[in-house]
């Protein structure tokens, strides 16, 4: 546990914080923790306040659930909210924790500002630049497949691609709408299981380099003044450590709209490193890996790795498996706390 001073007391667990990208929203997601946990609500409530009159607009489809997932596949709804909800999460976790982050996709964005590489409204900044760029991307999506990559590789070219690796048997393929269905029909023909993300836009693939480099020259004078993470932040761009000179340049940050999330070998590499911290500091602590996806999507894989088999980490999800009532947040989240070793203070 952690004390209420902020100091870590003997066998407090390793705390990791997973935050998601497009594809694991889901309608109301955390809206119950809003008015209830201060240190979420102050958060959220910040970056609806830089967006303005946007920014009103999203916190009221967020808390209504307006339009249901349906409206929640456009990016520019779904990528805020999710930087806002997994911002608020993260600022909740309440002192000295995370001890470690990990992004996919636009969930790098969240652990950055997390991480104390850039100041929330830098990345809330970029993060409307992106949707700018995007607004003159081809239509496309993604696919989920239950393949490994090698065996998809007959399936991918120069417009459908592996756009991210999530586990040894979870690869997502992107590109533009008309070559991603008919690579979605040849996957059913052959007897693959395959299902479309939320998302409308070809995430991860060759189709947004244009977007990236766009992107990347209208930020890169801000971005350079950006700063080393001061919490190790595990990258989906590189599959390792963020560096120094990586957390600084423009290119690494835009360019990820083209790039391959390697979620699956981040995930490994983050999990040597606090396993072997929790088993080099001792007593007893353990690895925890915060899931803070709604949709579980990023809690499902880690499960699968053998640090988390043999238990020297375990999965602990942030948000219910089902959104409905309010409370459920609530309950979940403050569940989640406990086992993470983290106080429980009034009014979360």
């Amino acid at each position: 546990m952690r004390s209420e001073g902020g100091t870590e007391e003997e066998g407090a667990p390793v705390v990791a914080l997973l935050l998601p990208g497009q594809g694991a929203q889901r309608a109301r997601m955390a809206a119950g923790l809003h008015g209830v946990v201060p240190e979420f609500t102050t958060a959220v409530e910040e970056c609806f306040a830089v967006w303005g009159t946007w920014g009103e607009e999203l916190r009221a489809r967020w808390l209504d659930g307006a339009g249901g997932e349906e409206a929640l596949e456009r990016a520019a709804v779904a990528q805020p909210l999710l930087f806002a909800v997994g911002y608020g999460l993260g600022r909740a976790l309440g002192a000295g924790a995370p001890h470690l982050l990990l992004g996919h996709s636009v969930g790098e964005l969240a652990a950055a500002a997390l991480a104390g590489v850039c100041a929330p409204g830098a990345a809330l900044r970029l993060l409307a630049e992106r949707d700018a760029v995007l607004r003159a991307a081809p239509p496309g999506g993604m696919l989920a497949v239950a393949a490994p990559v090698d065996e998809l590789r007959p399936y991918v070219g120069a417009d459908v691609v592996v756009g991210a690796v999530n586990g040894p048997r979870q690869t997502v393929l992107c590109g533009p709408e008309a070559p991603l269905r008919a690579v979605a029909r040849r996957l059913a023909d052959d007897g693959l299981t395959a299902r479309r993300l939320q998302a409308d836009v070809p995430f991860h693939s060759p189709a947004l380099a244009g977007a990236a480099r766009r992107l990347t020259r209208a930020s890169a004078e801000r971005i350079a003044r950006w700063r080393p993470p001061a919490v190790p932040l595990w990258s989906g761009r590189t599959g390792r450590a963020l560096t120094p000179g990586e957390a600084v340049r423009a290119a690494f940050w835009c360019g990820q709209l083209a790039a391959p999330v390697l979620y699956w070998p981040a995930l490994g590499n983050l999990l040597a490193t606090a396993t072997a911290t929790a088993t080099t500091t001792g007593g007893g602590r353990g690895v925890v890996l915060l899931d803070a996806s709604p949709d579980g999507s990023l809690g499902a894989p880690a499960r699968r790795h053998p640090a988390v088999r043999s238990g020297a980490a375990r999965v602990v999800r942030l948000l219910p498996a089902r959104p409905g009532d309010p409370a459920d947040d609530v309950r979940a989240f403050r569940a989640a706390l406990q086992q993470a070793g983290q106080v429980v203070r009034d009014g979360g």
